[in-house]
C-alpha cells in the first residue's frame, strides 16, 4: 500500500502557497509532486522570510483549491503522512473540510469522510526514541545520519532553488526518509501499518480509538 507523505508551506492567512508530496511504496520512492500555489491572502513578512515565497512568484500559479481531484485521489489510495500532521491536516481542512468517503487505513473494512487518520513521523519518533533531546525534522535527519541522502534526493526531485528546509518537497523528502528508515531498522522490520497509526496518534484518546493492541 502506498504512503503519501505531504508538506505544505503557507498559513491560514495566505493559504497554501506550496505543496510537496512523496509517495512511498515500501522503502521505494515511486512518485514526487510539488508546485507553488497562488496565495488567497497576504503572505506575512515572517512567513516570506521562512519559506522564501513572495506573493508575486505565487501569483503566477493556480490556487491550491484547483487540486481537489489530486488530493482526494491520494487520500483514497493510501494513508497520508506528515511530520507534525496536525498542521497539514488543519491546512487541508481549511480548504476542503473533508474528502470523499475513503478507506480508514487503520481499520480494515471501514470508510470515513476524513483526511485522517494520519501517519506522523514526529510522534512516531517521539514514541520510539523518547530519549532524544529533539524530535524536530532537521535534528532527526542529522541524528540518524540522513543528511547526505536527503541532499542527494533533493538534487533529483526538488526545483533548483527549493533544496533546503521550509521548501515543501525538501521537507517532505526528509519526512519520507524518516519513515523509510523505520522499515530498515532491524528491530522494527516487522512493524504493521496498524501499529504505525497507533504510535502516530498525538493523544491517548486517539490511540484508544484506533485500538490498543500488541501488534509486534
Amino acid at each position: 500500500m502506498p504512503i503519501h507523505v505531504i508538506d505544505f508551506e503557507g498559513s491560514r492567512q495566505s493559504g497554501i502557497v506550496e505543496y510537496g508530496v512523496v509517495t512511498l511504496a515500501g522503502t521505494e520512492i515511486v512518485a514526487t509532486y510539488t508546485r507553488l500555489c497562488a496565495a488567497i491572502g497576504t503572505i506575512s513578512d515572517r512567513d516570506r522570510q521562512q519559506h522564501g515565497i513572495s506573493e508575486q512568484a505565487a501569483a503566477e500559479q493556480a490556487r491550491f483549491d484547483t487540486e481537489w481531484d489530486f488530493f482526494a485521489h491520494l487520500r483514497s489510495t493510501g494513508p497520508l503522512c506528515a511530520h507534525n500532521a496536525a498542521v497539514e491536516d488543519g491546512l487541508l481542512r481549511s480548504v476542503w473540510p473533508y474528502p470523499r468517503s475513503s478507506p480508514d487505513f487503520s481499520a480494515v473494512g471501514r470508510s470515513v469522510a476524513s483526511w485522517g487518520p494520519w501517519l506522523d513521523t514526529l510522534y512516531l519518533y517521539r514514541r520510539i526514541y523518547p530519549q532524544l533531546e529533539s524530535h524536530k525534522l532537521g535534528d532527526l535527519i542529522v541524528l540518524f545520519d540522513l543528511q547526505t541522502s536527503l541532499d542527494e534526493h533533493a538534487a533529483l526531485y526538488c526545483p533548483a532553488k527549493r533544496r533546503h528546509y521550509h521548501c515543501a518537497l525538501y521537507d517532505t523528502l526528509a519526512s519520507a526518509l524518516l519513515m523509510r528508515r523505520l522499515y530498515e531498522e532491524p528491530d522494527l522490520h516487522s512493524l504493521s501499518l496498524h501499529w504505525l497509526f497507533l504510535q502516530s496518534s498525538s493523544t491517548d484518546a486517539g490511540r484508544d480509538a484506533i485500538g490498543q493492541q500488541d501488534l509486534f
